[in-house]
């Protein structure tokens, strides 16, 4: 399969969390993935979506509610993570994209998440963290979040943050933001 470069996949998921500590028996899942595709040629966004992901193993709190605005009866209806694993490959061609993410914390959840269910895992070798690129191209001394790094640019936060498709919308103005500067 050949590498796509005509757009990056940038991706956003929230999951299941907890004020402390998981509940017994629950671990924290993928409930909600929100994609981005960034056009490389023009650094424009090109379309903004989620999927909503059921949970196998956990239940949404009110703590996650509070941060997401995602309740159970929101995740209920949603689909399984192997049918949104599927969906990225086949609608976004992700095992051939480039994708990014802000952060590590989307590619590790992923990881786990479909180790843990086996189910293979939807991306190419190709990741791009955002955020440790964000903080190197501005020679911070450490990692900010993606609020701050959009009010450091002074871009406006569009939509709801804690939500899949607005975070990842936000994370690539981010991004086409550094790839301007380099050119």
């Amino acid at each position: 399969m050949a590498q796509r470069l005509d757009q990056i996949l940038v991706i956003d998921v929230e999951s299941t969390c907890w004020e402390g500590k998981p509940p017994k028996g629950q671990e924290s899942e993928i409930i909600e993935i929100g994609m981005c595709l960034l056009d490389v040629a023009t650094l424009e966004r090109v379309e903004k979506r989620s999927l909503i992901v059921k949970p196998e193993r956990s239940s949404v709190s009110a703590f996650c509610t509070m941060l997401t605005t995602l309740t159970q009866k929101d995740v209920d209806q949603g689909i399984p993570l192997r049918a949104a694993c599927d969906s990225l490959k086949q609608t976004y061609h992700s095992k051939q994209r480039a994708w990014a993410s802000y952060g590590d914390y989307d590619r590790r959840q992923f990881e786990r998440n479909c180790a843990a269910r086996n189910i293979p895992y939807p991306f190419g070798p190709t990741h791009i963290n955002v955020k440790n690129l964000f903080a190197t191209s501005r020679a911070l001394p450490c990692e900010v979040g993606m609020a701050e790094a959009l009010e450091l640019l002074g871009i406006p936060l569009e939509g709801t943050h804690h939500r899949g498709g607005d975070d990842a919308w936000n994370i690539a103005a981010i991004l086409a933001e550094i790839l301007r500067r380099t050119r």
